[in-house]
């Protein structure tokens, strides 16, 4: 996901200047650190569970004064430094912005993403 394109097309979309006042974007990253140990991370295996992944964009964009919720997850091998996971949420005010795109990651990863690391 190209974060500065998806955020110019999002903004010509019809009512997105009466129902959009903040857009937070997670841009998720490979570390070179194992949360785990902190060993060092050579790759990551990562498979998601793309209809897991769209059950849960749809929930959360219904959520009260969201307007667009826009998710990317990788698959494949991985290595450090590479993009992993792009979440997007466009809403009205930041008290329901804000609690959208952190619950949403959390459950994203603990639900729907599986990975395994190749450490050193």
């Amino acid at each position: 996901m190209d974060i500065t394109k998806t955020i110019a097309e999002l903004k010509k979309e019809p009512g997105f200047a009466e129902n959009v006042g903040m857009v937070l974007t997670h841009n998720g990253v490979v570390r070179a650190w194992s949360r785990k140990d902190r060993s060092q991370v050579q790759s990551i295996e990562v498979t998601p569970d793309l209809e897991k992944i769209e059950a849960l964009r749809k929930e959360y964009e219904k959520k009260p004064g969201i307007y667009k919720v826009l998710v990317d997850a990788k698959s494949g091998l991985l290595k450090p430094g590479d993009d992993l996971l792009f979440i997007m949420v466009a809403g009205d005010i930041r008290e329901n912005v804000k609690p959208v795109l952190a619950e949403l990651l959390d459950r994203i990863k603990a639900e729907a993403v599986s990975k395994s690391e190749a450490t050193i």
